[in-house]
């Protein structure tokens, strides 16, 4: 242990209490202000080094290789205090890494669309097997939703979906709507096959696509959902509904602008688009260094800020705003917990150090949620100031009926039933205030 690794993590600890064995046998004990407490053990020299110029990306490096380890707990305790520590001032390396990793990010979130397919590529053209070990049977690789907060995280996926179609509005049959990175596809046939929508998804991963292609055969929507390998920068024809779904992190900041210009050229002028991504609450900053390089490169979980001034620009109106907080944590908690269960199966198909990238990233990704800032955010967009109808109720009258199954082969009397929400409702108080 030297000198300066120790003012380190002196520096650094302002809140909970963490208890370090250093590569030479050396104890430490660095405690702050009550909070979490959790130990670790530093196997090589070098890694203490590295800790000390870029943490940010030195020590989830470390993690894989299995030269840091959880000492006597467990890596979500570790990161928890790591993780809340790093919200204060941190050291003066991570200071200038961070500074220099801000000053990059035009760079590093350049995204043409070369480079948007290759890093489309690294993270969601794993084999699918994968990603069925841990996520929902539909595969929705995104925020779930919570009404209550105790879901399965199917009932959670399948309420999102009603969530984001009661958005959108979707008030006849037969609307055109285009998925931007539609995933695996589950979105799509959702509004194709409960909805009564003629649906476009796009995507940039073959990988997704071909699973997308074989649902929708299999499902009988072939000939109301299609799905298609390109880049949102190639969309030319018109569509009633656009909905986008965990991809603007993809985008990159310098090209917000044009992907609401496009957005605004391909939208029908009583047209109606749902934008979903993840967020950050503290206003803009950068990508976390491991997170970049061996997750989603090239991508940027965005403030509102930057997000409202680009649809400012462009001409468009937000007539609706909500902010998810805790859903994704609550989301990622329940995919820790099924990739855990199947670990030894994603061994067989990578390696350990794959298992312990992917820990690593599930962990870090719940905490950036719990203790971070970072949030989802729902931005309903139109063209026109009159798109929709003045004030909400519609929304959660349309989810709500969807929920109770209303919405099923027939999208119009769907909306019958949810005309007839408001009704009940009032019906069950007075049924209340006279029981």
């Amino acid at each position: 242990m030297t000198p300066v690794i120790d003012r380190v993590f002196r520096s650094f600890i302002s809140r909970g209490r963490l208890d370090v064995v250093f590569s030479d046998g050396t104890r430490r004990t660095y405690v702050g202000t009550p909070g979490p407490v959790a130990a670790m053990r530093i196997l090589h020299p070098s890694v203490e080094r590295r800790l000390i110029f870029n943490p940010g990306l030195a020590f989830g490096e470390a993690y894989m290789d299995g030269a840091v380890v959880p000492d006597g707990c467990t890596l979500y305790d570790l990161l928890d205090l790591l993780m809340t520590n790093s919200m204060g001032t941190g050291h003066v390396g991570e200071m200038v890494a961070g500074l220099v990793r801000y000053g990059k990010r035009a760079w590093t979130q350049f995204n043409p669309a070369s480079r948007s397919r290759r890093n489309v590529a690294h993270h969601y053209d794993l084999s699918g097997a994968l990603y069925d070990l841990f996520l929902d049977r539909d595969r929705q690789y995104s925020c779930a939703y919570f009404p209550r907060g105790d879901e399965t995280l199917e009932e959670a996926q399948e309420a999102k979906k009603r969530h984001i179609a009661a958005k959108l509005r979707l008030d006849r049959p037969g609307l055109e709507v285009l998925d931007i990175g539609c995933g695996w596809g589950g979105m799509a046939l959702t509004l194709a096959r409960d909805y009564g929508a003629r649906v476009t998804g796009i995507t940039l991963s073959e990988e997704q696509l071909g699973v997308a292609r074989r649902r929708a055969a299999e499902e009988g929507l072939s000939d109301r959902v299609r799905f298609e390998l390109v880049d949102y920068r190639a969309v030319t024809r018109r569509y009633d509904r656009i909905v986008s779904v965990g991809m603007f992190e993809h985008v990159g900041i310098g090209h917000y602008r044009q992907f609401f210009g496009i957005v605004r050229d391909v939208l029908a002028e009583d047209g109606v688009m749902l934008l979903h991504s993840i967020g950050r609450n503290d206003g803009p900053g950068s990508t976390n260094p491991w997170i970049d390089r061996y997750i989603f490169p090239g991508g940027y979980s965005p403030s509102l800020s930057e997000t409202f001034a680009a649809i400012e620009k462009s001409g468009l109106w937000v007539t609706d705003c909500e902010v998810l907080r805790l859903h994704y944590a609550k989301t990622i908690a329940l995919w820790r917990e099924r990739f855990a269960a199947s670990r030894a199966k994603v061994a067989a198909m990578y390696d350990e150090r794959f298992c312990r990238m992917f820990e690593f990233y599930l962990v870090g990704a719940e905490l950036s949620f719990r203790v971070q800032g970072h949030m989802n955010f729902q931005l309903q967009i139109t063209r026109s100031i009159d798109a929709v109808p003045l004030t909400r109720d519609y929304m959660l009258d349309t989810e709500r009926a969807a929920a109770l199954g209303g919405v099923a082969d027939d999208p119009e009397e769907s909306q019958a039933v949810a005309v007839k929400a408001p009704a009940r409702r009032a019906a069950r108080r007075k049924t209340a205030k006279t029981g």
